[in-house]
């Protein structure tokens, strides 16, 4: 009979498994199983058209002994550059802060909507406050699929951001609301990121999906346990995006100057340089979990419980001694990594129980958590 590892000291093996789902979002070269709501669609022409035209340069270079040599010396170069700016931003949770999409308003906002009394006048300034936000929801309100929820007689754009708030309601707003906040913080703008970005996406979508399911079985506020499982990628998706964001610029920056220069070696050399999905898996490792909290602690919000669930998560080395809350945000997280790697084949049935037994899943969450569809969230 095996023995149970549940709640103690977390094994090397569980830490092992986890450390590979990370590997196989960010350095895993497998393009993400589609998703409803797919991410950056407009980029994809954009990102294919860049990855055939590398392989055609790296296939053209391996047959250069020559080329190869220049190749190897101008990418290590560049991606020395490129690590170096990066620690150096990473150095600090106030350099991350600065350089991440993350402000207080946001924070904001999503305590104001898991409160226990939801104040849609206490809201509608913070959205307004927050362009991209309110663009996305004003697009729902008008979108063909919501018009049916509005007054038949009104075929006219909505854009009074009362109106908006009115039509989408209280508890989708606690759903979308999240969801648009995680959303503009994930990587955009890289073609080269296209496919890393709709992983960490399809797996934060997972994870919230199986935290909604869980909260529910156990008779708990959806909201917290909803915005907080969404959000407990923040700390990833800033350190991702902080990476992508100097790679890309670096990037530019040394091409145009190789187009400029008219040295068709070097100008190769720069365009076949990927980006160092190794080195900022390091860096994930290292930072993600700590700047969940410590982000938020830089904003002055050290007290709210979305801070003290993702320091708790992050401080505690015993899952056993976990609240409640943050108890049953890891074991969301635990199946969605655990549905991932199944996913990929990257993951033994007996790895499979160990994770289930360490992060104490019943077998009633289990058929529970089993029968969801996991491609997309419920929003309405």
């Amino acid at each position: 009979m095996a023995i149970s590892v549940a709640g103690g000291v977390k094994p090397a093996q569980i830490i092992e498994i986890e450390h590979r789902l990370l590997k196989q979002l960010i350095v895993g070269r497998g393009k993400s199983i589609s998703m409803d709501d797919e991410l950056n669609a407009e980029l994809e022409d954009d990102a294919n058209k860049l990855e055939v035209e590398r392989e055609a340069i790296r296939a053209r270079i391996a047959k250069q002994n020559q080329d190869k040599a220049v190749f190897e010396a101008v990418s290590k170069q560049l991606l020395s550059s490129v690590n170096t700016t990066i620690e150096h931003q990473l150095s600090s949770p106030e350099q991350v802060l600065k350089h991440s999409k993350l402000d207080e308003k946001q924070i904001t906002l999503l305590e104001l909507l898991y409160s226990e009394r939801v104040d849609l006048m206490q809201i509608k300034p913070l959205i307004i406050a927050l362009p991209w936000l309110e663009r996305d929801l004003v697009n729902i309100v008008n979108s063909p699929a919501f018009r049916h929820r509005r007054p038949s007689s009104s075929d006219v754009q909505v854009t009074d951001v009362k109106l908006v708030l009115n039509y989408i309601g209280v508890e989708n707003l606690q759903a979308l609301i999240p969801y648009f906040c995680l959303r503009n913080l994930m990587p955009t703008g890289q073609p080269q990121m296209l496919w890393l970005t709709r992983k960490l996406w399809r797996y934060s979508v997972v994870a919230a999906i199986a935290a909604q399911t869980l909260a529910a079985l156990h008779e708990k506020a959806p909201a917290f346990i909803y915005s907080c499982s969404l959000m407990s990628q923040l700390g990833t998706t800033c350190v991702i995006n902080q990476c992508a964001k100097t790679f890309d610029d670096m990037w530019g920056t040394w091409l145009r100057e190789a187009s400029a220069s008219r040295d068709k070696e070097l100008y190769d050399a720069v365009m076949a340089t990927e980006f160092p999905a190794n080195d900022v898996y390091q860096q994930v490792l290292a930072h993600s979990r700590t700047l969940n909290w410590q982000l938020l602690s830089l904003l002055k919000f050290d007290e709210i419980r979305l801070t003290k669930t993702f320091k708790r998560i992050d401080t505690s080395l015993i899952y056993a001694e976990l609240d409640e809350d943050s108890a049953l945000i890891e074991r969301a997280n635990c199946y969605a990594m655990v549905y991932l790697l199944k996913e990929a084949g990257n993951i033994t049935p007996a790895e499979s129980r160990l994770m289930f037994d360490y992060y104490q899943l019943s077998e009633q969450e289990q058929i529970r958590l089993s029968a969801q569809h996991f491609r997309k969230l419920t929003l309405f």
